[in-house]
């Protein structure tokens, strides 16, 4: 399996739940099941991966209980109903995420602030347990693609969650077609918002085997998500 980043090493081993978020198309799936994967290869945890993805329609965590069988990773999912509610309620599947011995929970949320709203509804059992929220950055998101949209972006996902985020994860790419260039415009806006909020970089992600991944902030990622005319 891929090397995780130290700094992201140190999120899981310091958190019982991890959440992913981010615009729609910035990844945040792929990179929740690649953290999902790589945890379950340990042997002192149990892993789960909660769907709360309720905006986009298209690529969603619980469409891969196949997947996840073959690593052993419990796949949870929020209630659709629940969900649609202006504070959801909490499938009792979801709330071993918080009192589960020994279980480490990733949680891909929805990408945007509807989305992230959804973790209104778990705050209180939320804040019971380390947790920690990385946002997932895309420069090539047009909502995204700047300081000024991106820091908002951020501050908004807050608003809606109720929760800090503490941490971005780059992952600029234009699927196929990513370049280095892509990469290196990636690590630009990223450093940026560090700058301006003080988050911690926590990762940049390349894709396993495509691009160099021996730098120490380089977390290379398996591509599991697939496009319908993709092979």
């Amino acid at each position: 399996m891929p090397e995780m980043t130290e700094k992201l090493k140190q999120f899981c081993d310091q958190s019982k739940v991890l959440i992913i978020t981010g615009h729609y198309g910035s990844g945040k799936t792929e990179i929740a099941m690649n953290i999902a994967i790589d945890q379950s290869q340990r042997d002192d945890r149990q892993v789960a991966i909660a769907d709360m993805d309720v905006v986009n329609p298209y690529f969603r965590s619980r469409d891969y209980g196949s997947l996840y069988e073959k690593y052993g990773i419990r796949m949870m999912a929020s209630s659709k109903a629940a969900s649609d509610a202006d504070l959801p309620t909490l499938p009792a599947e979801i709330r071993a995420a918080f009192d589960q011995e020994g279980l480490f929970t990733v949680f891909d949320v929805g990408g945007d602030p509807t989305g992230a709203h959804v973790l209104r509804g778990y705050r209180r059992w939320l804040e019971s347990v380390p947790y920690a929220m990385l946002v997932v950055v895309n420069a090539n998101r047009p909502e995204t693609g700047t300081l000024d949209k991106a820091t908002a972006y951020i501050e908004a996902i807050e608003q809606a969650s109720g929760l800090k985020t503490t941490g971005i994860v780059g992952n600029t790419h234009l699927c196929r077609e990513t370049t280095e260039e892509e990469l290196l415009k990636g690590r630009k806006l990223c450093e940026e918002i560090h700058e301006h909020t003080g988050l911690d970089i926590v990762c940049h992600t390349v894709e396993n085997g495509k691009f160099p991944s021996d730098g120490e902030d380089v977390y290379p990622i398996n591509i599991y998500l697939k496009k319908p005319w993709e092979v």
